[in-house]
């Protein structure tokens, strides 16, 4: 009996465990087992986390910009607000046009032939990668430029700076990085799927291809100069900003508004050097060393080395690095619209109901005081009119 109990249960374990493999077998390929063994864990519930997040942080930024854009008391921040209405527009539009096609590659079971059996989807969402990835590094240089300008030259800039001339300004961004992107569809330079397979991007190692390098290296040469022109702008903006804080030191209330004004705005442009070196920095750089050294993440997608003279640890780490790097970039549309604008409109609002309550409090205040001051003045006057007939 004990023998008979023994033999059906390690035949319920037999049996579980070939139901368990043959399911295992069915959601995930064996070549997709062998890549993620190989070169690490990816995960679908990434893509979509990253779309949710970004799709409701963009479309809340897009409500703000629309309700300050009506209101008569911001003519002049309407440039400024034009800024940021396209950039979220901009990040909204990337998130849209690219994750669902990641998400559909995953539950193709990183099988990217079955959603796009043509190729041209490939390219698609290349076009789109560096649209919007330059789109978004040319708009916070403009935006960078503009703060710059409305501290250091502040008459000039209300002099000039019109809302047709921002709008133009935002149109030839878009249409010069539109072209830019469209090159190799023209045949100068190459999309290529990348490391999981689940998306395409610039191929970074195929010397072959009609100006492949041309097109990879001014990519990165690109962003990396408008990193460039936001930092400095950016400090020059702080360093203006702090010249005319000091200029109008003092008790008063001005004073006191404009050291607030002034705090807040350098913690913003503070966290909009960090998020933007965070965020792209590592991509851009990766990408000069993997163009130096005619290395592509698509590789990664075969089974033979991504370079002769590395090791396998190398391989993987190049390769989960790459898709780590491509992250992050994407990480910034989600975070852009929180450093831009909503968390400035969070704190602006405390700061608000803080100073609405300590000049209550004031008024209050004053009005006791003054309250006090006139009894006494009565008294006094009631004191002298008792004096004067005792004088005469």
């Amino acid at each position: 009996m004990t023998t008979d109990c023994c033999d059906f249960s390690q035949g319920l374990q037999t049996t579980f465990a070939e139901m368990l493999v043959s399911n295992i077998s069915e959601i995930l390929p064996e070549d997709s087992a062998t890549k993620n063994s190989s070169y690490g864990s990816v995960s679908v519930g990434f893509p979509i986390t990253m779309m949710i997040t970004g799709m409701v942080g963009n479309s809340l930024a897009l409500i703000l910009v629309c309700i300050s854009y009506r209101k008569k008391e911001n003519k002049r921040r309407k440039s400024f607000l034009l800024c940021i209405g396209s950039l979220a527009m901009t990040d909204l539009f990337g998130q849209l046009l690219t994750s669902p096609i990641v998400i559909s590659v995953y539950r193709a079971h990183l099988k990217w032939e079955l959603i796009d059996s043509s190729g041209k989807l490939c390219a698609f969402f290349g076009v789109c990668m560096t649209t919007f990835g330059l789109c978004a590094l040319f708009l916070a240089s403009a935006m960078a430029i503009e703060r710059a300008m409305a501290i250091t030259n502040p008459h000039w800039y209300s002099n000039h700076m019109k809302t047709s001339v921002t709008k133009q300004t935002l149109a030839v961004i878009f249409l010069l990085v539109l072209l830019f992107a469209l090159l190799p569809i023209a045949g100068v330079g190459k999309y290529t799927r990348q490391w999981p397979g689940t998306w395409c991007f610039i191929s970074t190692g195929d010397r072959e291809v009609p100006g492949n390098m041309f097109f990879s290296i001014t990519f990165a040469v690109l962003g990396i100069f408008s990193l460039l022109i936001t930092l400095s702008c950016n400090v020059v903006t702080i360093r203006g900003l702090i010249i005319r804080c000091k200029t109008k030191s003092g008790t008063s209330q001005s004073s006191k508004q404009w050291e607030r004004l002034t705090t807040e705005t350098v913690i913003q442009l503070l966290g909009i050097m960090c998020v933007l070196l965070i965020c792209w920095s590592p991509l851009l750089v990766l990408m000069l060393r993997m163009i130096s050294t005619q290395v592509s993440s698509h590789e990664c997608n075969s089974k033979a080395p991504v370079s002769s003279h590395s090791s396998g640890r190398d391989d993987r780490f190049d390769c989960n690095f790459f898709l780590t790097t491509i992250r992050l970039a994407s990480l910034n549309q989600i975070l852009d619209p929180w450093v831009y604008l909503l968390l400035r409109e969070i704190l602006l609002r405390k700061v608000c109901i803080v100073a609405n309550a300590v000049s209550n409090c004031s008024i209050e205040d004053r009005k006791e005081t003054q309250t006090a001051l006139d009894a006494l003045n009565k008294q006094s006057q009631a004191t002298n009119n008792l004096h004067k007939p005792l004088s005469s």
